[in-house]
């Protein structure tokens, strides 16, 4: 049995993809662990479509480590604040 979930792999271990900004079209980084991004020509802000388990799981600050789980709730939080 593994000591840590593998769904949360991406977030110990970041990966990095690169999509394309939906409003200009210019190329973006975007780790798996970051919940959205600047686009650096125009600005636009370039969400990651993938919910993270840290949201939801009890297990998830033991799980990811108690500073990934700060920052990505910090984010989230963020996020949901600028879209209320």
């Amino acid at each position: 049995m593994p000591d840590h979930c593998p769904g949360a792999a991406n977030l110990r271990t970041p990966t990095l993809a690169i999509k394309k900004c939906p409003q200009c079209g210019a190329e973006v980084e975007l780790f798996s662990n970051d919940i959205s991004v600047k686009c650096s020509e125009c600005g636009f802000e370039v969400f990651n479509d993938i919910i993270s388990c840290v949201q939801w799981c009890k297990y998830a600050k033991e799980c990811v480590g108690e500073e990934t789980y700060h920052r990505i709730m910090a984010q989230v939080k963020k996020q949901e604040e600028q879209h209320s």
